[in-house]
């Protein structure tokens, strides 16, 4: 219930006391731990009945709440689609004239109202009620869409869309993109990938097969492939949703999506790569519940919250956030950000390209095609008086020096690298000719970050792991003492994965006296390293064990990823 709004239930349930704080800390803990909804979590704990808590939240959103619904005519049901209707998982309720009364199992979506108000041209009026009985009226009213991705698979094998070997003109091409049965396959193929909790989307033409795969909790699946003679069609689809040219084959494109799959917002990032055998396209699944996460969520050990929130806090300095593509690096700085981002401070951001939108912050998308790159955008952030910048990445020396010229001149500079770890970073920007005296004094706080998967929860089974497989962590059988290993043996609810969500381990690396002398005197990585473990930094290795040992991952995936 309300997956995508956690963040707005705790601060509802915070405001209106609705659970005490003891009581709430639990349920977000035990949220953070399993993934499971907070809304969901409270009402199960018993700590608030969920009629109770559904008045509230239509008290908050100032819409009116029903618990008992009353039966639905079908002339009424038949005044939205079926398509609409299982989109933005709504139930029309009441018509008068021209206004309509519906049930949305999302009422936090603002922007339902808007889309629906366009395609019903009618003034549309939320109401809440649970959204689990919504989304079961829709399924008995409107049908369930699911189970037609291979309905649809059989249907498109036997139609005629092969496109090989003809000279197709643009206006072919659009015409093959927006049959029906396309434009469902896509869109199904699509709502598929958000439910799974997907990452990205792949569309990869071979000389044989054409292939789909989602990445989810950052391995791949690959799902039932289409007839081969379908890439064509199917990639153009993508395009037109994205707004790309459809007819230009040659080079990259870059675009972006906005839908409303089963009644939540979803902002897709759009690739497209020539390839020997046709278009190679790819899908980032921009989850907006990210930017709402609180810096909290991140299931950090307290040391590195604590330390993040005291940087963020300073009024000058740099933060580097480092690690692989992938790795949760962007999350972490936004979820920073969200805290810093009040009205009294003129937060400011370099992105390529901006991932999520964040109400309050202005966002610079570079544009190297322009010439405006991030040492660019930089130059002119310092003439518009912020007092926080974010740069996306620190990518050459030019960068570096604006960014440390900003902190010079009393600035927060937040950015990050790709280093496998924290030391590492400072070799990284000595190594692009930053002067060491100038890192020494600006560099505050270097955080290395890793994400790896989560033991999925209703299958975590304990076991004694081979000796060769502690051997690779470097644990002595003898250390261990009644310690516990897990896995996941593999259920419906992990699709048989062992694993679901993921969840970062982190490397602190804080700058002190006896670390700002050695990078002035350009020590090598490995001194760094020693000289802040010295100082109690725990390495990323370290770190995983933490989280072996709470039960919350596995070895195989500590030793993977550190």
């Amino acid at each position: 219930m309300f997956e995508s709004h956690d963040h707005a239930i705790l601060e509802l349930c915070r405001d209106q006391h609705l659970v005490n704080a003891t009581d709430l800390e639990a349920a977000d803990d035990e949220h953070k731990a399993t993934g499971k909804s907070l809304a969901d979590l409270v009402v199960e704990l018993g700590f608030v009945s969920k009629t109770v808590l559904l008045q509230k939240i239509a008290d908050h959103l100032g819409l009116t709440y029903l618990e008992e619904l009353p039966p639905i005519s079908g002339e009424i049901i038949n005044s939205v689609e079926g398509q609409l209707a299982r989109t933005y998982g709504i139930i029309p309720l009441r018509l008068d004239g021209q206004s309509i009364e519906i049930l949305a199992s999302d009422p936090f979506n603002n922007q339902v109202i808007d889309d629906l108000t366009f395609a019903l041209g009618k003034d549309v009026r939320l109401v809440v009620s649970d959204p689990t009985r919504i989304d079961a009226l829709v399924k008995l009213h409107y049908g369930d869409d699911e189970a037609t991705i291979e309905d649809l698979l059989k249907d498109l094998s036997s139609s005629d869309h092969d496109a090989d070997g003809k000279e197709l003109s643009e206006a072919d091409i659009e015409a093959m993109a927006g049959q029906t049965p396309i434009v469902r396959f896509v869109n199904l193929v699509l709502g598929q990938a958000i439910r799974d909790k997907a990452s990205d989307i792949h569309f990869e033409p071979f000389e044989h097969e054409f292939k789909i795969r989602y990445r989810i909790d950052g391995s791949l699946y690959e799902m039932s492939p289409p007839p081969k003679h379908l890439a064509l069609p199917i990639t153009s689809r993508v395009k037109v949703l994205a707004n790309l040219n459809i007819a230009e084959r040659r080079i990259p494109q870059d675009g972006r999506i906005k839908l409303t799959i089963s009644g939540r917002p979803v902002d897709l990032r759009v690739s497209t790569l020539p390839t020997q055998f046709g278009e190679s396209v790819v899908l980032r699944v921009l989850d907006q519940s990210a930017v709402q996460l609180d810096i909290s969520q991140l299931g950090m050990p307290t040391d590195v919250y604590e330390g993040i929130q005291e940087i963020i806090h300073r009024p000058n300095g740099i933060f580097i956030v480092t690690g692989p593509t992938g790795s949760g690096k962007t999350t972490t700085l936004y979820s920073g950000l969200r805290i810093i981002n009040t009205p009294d401070l003129k937060l400011l951001t370099a992105e390529d390209p901006v991932e999520y939108e964040i109400e309050g912050i202005m966002q610079v998308p570079v544009n190297h095609a322009v010439g405006l790159t991030f040492a660019s955008a930089l130059r002119s952030f310092l003439r518009q008086d912020p007092d926080i910048i974010m740069v996306g990445e620190i990518r050459d020396l030019e960068t570096a020096q604006i960014s440390i010229q900003a902190s010079l001149t009393g600035h927060l500079v937040l950015s990050t690298l790709h280093t496998n770890d924290a030391a590492g970073a400072l070799t990284r920007l000595i190594d692009m000719g930053v002067e060491p005296f100038l890192l020494s004094a600006t560099l505050e706080a270097i955080l290395a970050q890793r994400l790896v998967r989560r033991i999925c929860t209703k299958c975590r089974t304990p076991y004694e792991p081979p000796a060769t497989l502690l051997q690779q962590l470097n644990i002595d059988p003898i250390d261990i003492g009644k310690r516990e290993f897990f896995y996941g043996k593999g259920c419906e609810h992990c699709s048989n994965s062992g694993y679901r969500g993921r969840m970062g381990i982190y490397e602190w690396l804080r700058m002190s006296e006896g670390i700002r002398d050695l990078v002035v005197s350009r020590a090598p990585t490995l001194v760094v390293k020693q000289k802040a473990l010295e100082q109690g930094m725990r390495t990323l290795r370290d770190d995983g064990l933490r989280a072996i040992f709470d039960g919350a991952t596995s070895i195989e995936e500590v030793v993977k990823y550190t």
